[in-house]
């Protein structure tokens, strides 16, 4: 069993979510060979880093997120703090030759992910980042159809992610609203998802037009003290100007002719963590939707038209690493699970020095496509995409 000592920089709810994810990689993979040691975390408030380091099992804690890059037995670090942070810490990472797992955004604009993704490049490091839909067992067995061809020829994609975590107008003006903090919205804080996605089963695009639009024009601004990132202000608090989307649109044009849509929303008022997707070919459809990520509408009909329709298929020990976490057809794993995957792949990627995927040059592949939104959004037009 080859053991990685690891170090997570922001010990809110995601890096929560990595630190249990790490320990349980070498129970749920066990015939990996590789497992994680908690070497150290830090967050800006000591209390919540402390408390971190006594409830998952850290060996120490700190408020200097250089002392964990620093730290002589952490070979790999987790950064899972605000997005503007994001491309400092990678770099510094990435410099003293620690392994990264970042979570998307890499950057807050694709210039600064395209730094992050090419000096990883240079330094020879194994690097990951947070794109966990994409290993839902029934996205992965949907990925095996289209590369087996059962589903045909590719003709039309629609993927989107739709969520109401900024749909209340008293919802508080965090950085997540203001541009000189997290450079776009709604564009850098879901829309890799939903283009990792699509890059994922209907491959590379072509060229993009989009739109885009801000609903909630203004919000309270936050007080000192009170209330946390998501908490929602008085209707008599001060206001600050919104300065970046609450919602984008893109048309698509794929490198193999196929066409497609992708939509993103924040203030979107009734779906709650709608990512999904819909993929039609010329043999075969599929629809998943992660609010109920366990089933996938699968549409494969045979040739005599008696099952004519869209099929409803539950998740099983038939899919991809499902039996990993239980026996059972119609037993559903959740989110932390998707996140074990995640960290499985990272820590095997180390262990036998061979990149797997998704890694910075998948978010790479994301940012060529935000860039080509953003200079539609100023040209109005179809825009290529092209290299950073």
């Amino acid at each position: 069993m080859k053991t990685i000592g690891v170090g997570v920089i922001g010990m809110g709810w995601m890096g929560t979510v990595h630190s249990r994810a790490y320990k349980a990689v070498q129970d749920r993979f066990y015939d990996w060979g590789v497992g994680a040691e908690l070497i150290i975390c830090s967050d800006s408030v000591p209390t919540r880093a402390k408390a971190a380091k006594e409830r998952l099992g850290f060996a120490q804690w700190t408020t200097d997120w250089q002392e964990v890059i620093a730290h002589p037995d952490v070979q790999a670090v987790s950064i899972t703090t605000p997005n503007f942070l994001h491309k400092e810490m990678a770099l510094a990472a990435i410099a003293a030759r620690k392994h990264v797992f970042c979570e998307k955004p890499v950057g807050i604009l694709p210039a600064e992910t395209a730094e992050v993704y090419h000096a990883a490049c240079d330094a020879g490091v194994k690097s990951f980042v947070g794109l966990n839909y994409r290993w839902a067992p029934l996205v992965q067995f949907v990925r095996q159809l289209i590369t087996d061809g059962r589903l045909g020829e590719i003709t039309n994609y629609h993927g989107r992610f739709f969520a109401m975590y900024a749909s209340d107008p008293l919802g508080q003006l965090t950085w997540r609203f203001l541009a000189e903090q997290s450079g776009t919205g709604i564009l850098g804080d879901v829309m890799p998802h939903v283009a990792d996605m699509a890059l994922f089963l209907a491959g590379p695009m072509q060229s993009v037009v989009s739109n885009r639009q801000t609903f909630v024009r203004e919000r309270p601004l936050p007080v000192p003290g009170r209330g946390t990132h998501f908490s929602r202000g008085l209707p008599e608090d001060p206001k600050g100007e919104v300065t970046n989307e609450d919602y984008t649109g893109v048309l698509v044009k794929f490198a193999n002719g196929a066409r497609g849509a992708l939509e993103v929303s924040r203030t979107i008022y009734g779906p709650k963590c709608e990512m999904s997707f819909e993929v039609y070919g010329t043999k075969g459809a599929a629809k998943w939707n992660f609010e109920t990520m366990n089933e996938l509408q699968l549409y494969l009909p045979d040739e005599t038209g008696v099952h004519e329709g869209f099929v409803r298929i539950l998740a099983g020990p038939q899919h991809p690493f499902h039996e990993r976490f239980n026996p059972g057809p119609g037993i559903g794993i959740g989110y932390e699970d998707l996140k074990v995957i995640e960290m499985g792949h990272f820590l095997r990627s180390i262990a036998e020095n061979t990149q797997y995927e998704p890694s910075f040059a998948q978010a790479y592949g994301y940012a060529q496509v935000h860039d080509a939104i953003m200079r539609s959004w100023e040209s109005g037009t179809w825009e290529a995409l092209r290299p950073l």
